[in-house]
């Protein structure tokens, strides 16, 4: 009774002899099923679309390449910047949608369907694109660069694709910084216009404001010489009226006492005397003055006509002669005709010179940035000799080692199937 487990326990066992011969008198069967699934592999590897990848490179340019531009003060560009732009516009959607909208043809006649827009279709596109950019934990021999990589089926310019977008981005870009440095020229300009505006407003209402001054200074003079003059007139004047006023208190006198001619004192008191005969002639000293009326009736009544003739006293005054003399220099300044009479304004602008010429300079400039080169194309893409899939041998030997093992297996069922029956 014990030996009966052993026994089922030995015919559970699978004798790998027996299982060999059995898989090998099945030969055909796995044979057969190995060459139908390599059969298959290699039409598929035949049929199957082929990808192709192709790819170009860029690094910056030498830093004399943009000396021109550099030096014109407008607009600083390095290499790196430069190569920075380009990398950033190969990356760009609008710049790759703009390149796709113009060379649909250039992406095969499979690119978009009809019930897909442009932007539907780049989209597709786009997972096909690849940067290049230099590894950051990587020193690629010290020069920076930017590539651009495609993989594209069979019936798609992918060369063509590849450099046509990165030769329409350097144009969008030389584009984009010539427009720059126009729109940099312009607003300097406009903002010297503007400088140069207000420096000539500044500048009339400065000169209005020194024509005011001068002229309010000239008319201040004016005034106050005219009231100078007015005053010494007033005081002439009645310095003649007095003298008038004592010519007649003169002449009354001089009446009363019978004084026609001049006199004086003594010879007065010697009249009332004898008369002497012969020449006498006088000598009077006397310390204080001698009273009017001893110049005569006759002489103060002619000097009493003269002042009372008189139409002006301007003349007994030097000083009326100066202060008219003032304001007739007052009459015209010379300094306010100047100002007013002033042709190139902007000349007696102070900082005009420097503006001018930089206004000058800057109208000047003429930037040619139609070649400016902004890379350098390391490496242009070109067509592949051979397609980057589908691999043929790899998918061959998959196809046999897969034909095998489905062919064992279906000889382990078989195998199975024949040894139920049998039980």
């Amino acid at each position: 009774m014990s030996q009966a487990p052993n026994i089922r326990q030995q015919n559970d066992e699978i004798d790998l002899g027996e299982l060999i011969r059995a898989l090998w008198a099945r030969k055909r069967l796995i044979v057969g099923v190995t060459a139908v699934v390599t059969v298959i592999a290699v039409a598929y590897a035949l049929l199957a679309t082929k990808y192709y990848k192709t790819q170009s490179v860029v690094r910056p340019i030498a830093m004399n390449v943009l000396d021109e531009l550099n030096a014109s003060g407008v607009y600083t560009l390095t290499p790196d910047e430069a190569l920075q732009r380009v990398g950033s516009g190969i990356s760009s959607y609008e710049y790759r949608l703009a390149f796709y909208r113009k060379h649909q043809d250039l992406f095969g006649p499979d690119a978009i369907s009809d019930d897909q827009t442009l932007e539907q279709g780049l989209n597709q596109i786009n997972e096909s694109f690849a940067i290049l950019r230099p590894d950051p934990k990587k020193s690629d021999g010290g020069f920076p660069y930017v590539g651009l990589a495609y993989t594209y089926p069979w019936g798609v310019k992918g060369a063509d694709i590849v450099n046509g977008l990165i030769e329409y981005v350097i144009e969008q870009e030389r584009i984009a910084i010539a427009k720059d440095v126009e729109v940099i020229i312009q607003n300097r300009l406009t903002k010297l216009e503007q400088a140069m505006a207000a420096e000539r407003a500044a500048y009339q209402a400065g000169k209005q404001a020194k024509i005011a001054e001068l002229g309010e200074a000239d008319d201040l003079k004016k005034a106050q010489l005219n009231d100078e003059l007015a005053a010494l007139r007033k005081q002439l004047r009645t310095r003649r009226d007095d003298r008038i006023a004592q010519l007649n208190e003169a002449i009354l006198i001089a009446k009363s006492l019978g004084i026609e001619k001049p006199s004086t004192p003594s010879a007065l008191g010697e009249t009332a005397q004898a008369p002497t005969s012969g020449n006498v002639i006088r000598t009077e000293v006397n310390n204080q003055q001698i009273p009017l009326y001893f110049m005569g009736s006759e002489a103060l009544e002619a000097e009493r006509s003269a002042l009372q003739k008189r139409r002006s006293d301007d003349f007994t005054e030097p000083r009326i002669a100066e202060i008219q003399t003032k304001l007739r220099l007052l009459e015209q300044n010379r300094e306010i005709q100047l100002l007013k009479e002033r042709e190139e304004e902007d000349l007696f602008i102070g900082d005009y010179a420097k503006w001018n010429k930089e206004a000058t300079a800057l109208k000047a400039l003429n930037l040619d940035l139609s070649n400016l080169q902004l890379v350098n194309v390391d490496q242009q893409a070109v067509y592949p000799r051979a397609a980057i899939k589908p691999k043929k041998i790899l998918i061959v030997i998959l196809g046999i080692l897969a034909g095998w093992v489905i062919g064992i297996f279906f000889a382990l069922v078989a195998m199975a199937s024949k040894r139920w029956k049998i039980q």
